[in-house]
């Protein structure tokens, strides 16, 4: 791959605000039959593709000042334009991570003012994962999103379910609202709705269920610019397949092809991240836990963490956290600052990466959480990922490459709130534990 002549032109990008966002979106891609390559940062102008149908651009602008993470976001598009990309997705998180200044709204603003979009659609829905907008509302499950647990983000705390007043905040222009009642009228009668707007530059999309998605497709299956989560993905790679006509793309099954034992690392604070840990420590797991005062204080060093996990994994699966309850993430914050208790987790987590990946026994690896995932990929030195099959819907093996396009170790990148109770029981080979 170093060096090679690009052999076709994808024609659809995404541009992911973080690193698990990007493989659930990949994940939904491959889903609908498109064949899938995620880049860690802008592609360079000499990687070759393959045969990819898709390129997933994976960036760490999530939780980053808001000119910032426009800067990065308009780079990355003009990569994507440089390979053939004609229609673009901004992707971000089912649960709308954001905050009163973005990134949501200023990113989608600057990329669609780059595309010559004029309105922006965004569709943040996830039913197959319980993320849906009904009245402009997104629920997680049963519950508002502001008493889904994400109102204790420890970053992007979400407060409010209303999508319109979260977006609104953010930008200068008008949002609006295409309601569901308006969707069961059909794709034509969506059309008409947008077109008629009334000046807003930015509509909220309500949908609750996968036909509704697939009215949403057919809408902007040639939309140059659009945004949301992944939800959308597997209708409009199903559309991009039949145009071809022909038979949609087998995923790799990268996770289960080797020998040897998984080491999984998680950073995330979500309650389902936190149930699967619990799930992993009954069926007999071994399980290690990093607290970020001890660390900062010396009282214990991540080799120490390493020589443990070194010798475990010749036996069975490993998993080592961060991840803790609200009250103890307070604690951590409250102790050592907000910005430095997060550094110091993702720092021991992406060393142990880099210490463990290479042992002999590791034949894989699964990051739980968006910051730690990112830490981890840039401590690998990781360049890009070939998507492969799905674990849980949204949460893909991978094969890592590096920068000369050489395979390093498959992995998978899970969002906290990703993946069902057994995940990482699953996922770790269950005949191992």
């Amino acid at each position: 791959m170093p060096g090679g002549v690009i052999m076709a032109e994808p024609t659809f990008g995404v541009i992911a605000d973080d690193f698990t966002g990007a493989t659930d979106i990949g994940a939904m891609l491959v889903r609908g039959g498109m064949k899938v390559v995620l880049t860690i940062g802008p592609p360079v102008a000499d990687f070759d593709f393959g045969d990819a149908d898709a390129v997933v651009v994976a960036l760490k602008t999530r939780s980053i000042p808001a000119p910032l993470a426009v800067t990065q976001s308009l780079s990355a598009l003009k990569a994507l334009r440089q390979v053939g990309v004609s229609r673009v997705q901004f992707k971000y998180c089912s649960t709308f991570d954001s905050t009163p200044d973005g990134n949501i709204g200023p990113v989608s603003d600057a990329l669609a003012t780059e595309m010559g979009s004029d309105l922006v659609v965004h569709i943040p829905a996830l039913p197959i994962n319980g993320r849906t907008v009904f009245k402009g509302h997104l629920f997680v499950g049963n519950a508002l999103l502001n008493e889904s647990g994400m109102e204790n983000h420890p970053l992007n705390p979400m407060t409010d379910a209303n999508l319109l007043r979260c977006l609104g905040a953010q930008l200068k222009g008008d949002v609006t609202l295409i309601d569901h009642v308006t969707l069961t009228t059909g794709a034509d009668h969506v059309r008409a709705a947008l077109a008629g707007s009334g000046g807003a530059s930015h509509v909220i999309g309500d949908a609750i269920d996968e036909a509704d998605l697939r009215v949403w497709a057919d809408v902007l299956q040639d939309a140059v610019f659009f945004a949301g989560g992944a939800g959308l993905a597997t209708p409009l790679a199903q559309r991009h397949s039949d145009s071809k006509g022909g038979v949609p793309a087998q995923p790799s099954d990268f996770g289960t092809a080797l020998g040897g034992n998984t080491l999984i690392l998680s950073g995330s604070c979500s309650k389902a991240t936190l149930g699967q840990i619990e799930a992993f420590r009954k069926a007999g797991g071994a399980i290690r836990q990093i607290d970020p005062i001890a660390i900062e204080a010396g009282e214990v060093t991540v080799e120490a963490f390493a020589k443990w996990a070194g010798e475990t994994l010749t036996d069975k699966p490993v998993l080592i956290h961060g991840s803790a309850s609200p009250a103890d993430v307070l604690r951590a914050q409250t102790e050592l600052g907000e910005a430095r208790a997060g550094e110091v987790i993702e720092g021991a987590l992406s060393k142990l990466a880099a210490m463990l990946a290479p042992q002999p026994h590791v034949a894989r690896i699964i990051v739980a959480g968006g910051e730690t995932s990112g830490a981890v990929v840039s401590r690998l030195q990781i360049a890009a990922l070939r998507i492969g099959s799905e674990i849980d819907p949204g949460v893909p093996w991978t094969l890592a490459l590096d920068a000369t396009g050489t395979p390093l170790i498959p992995i998978a990148l899970k969002s906290g709130n990703f993946g069902g109770e057994d995940f990482f029981v699953r996922a770790s080979l269950e005949d191992s534990l």
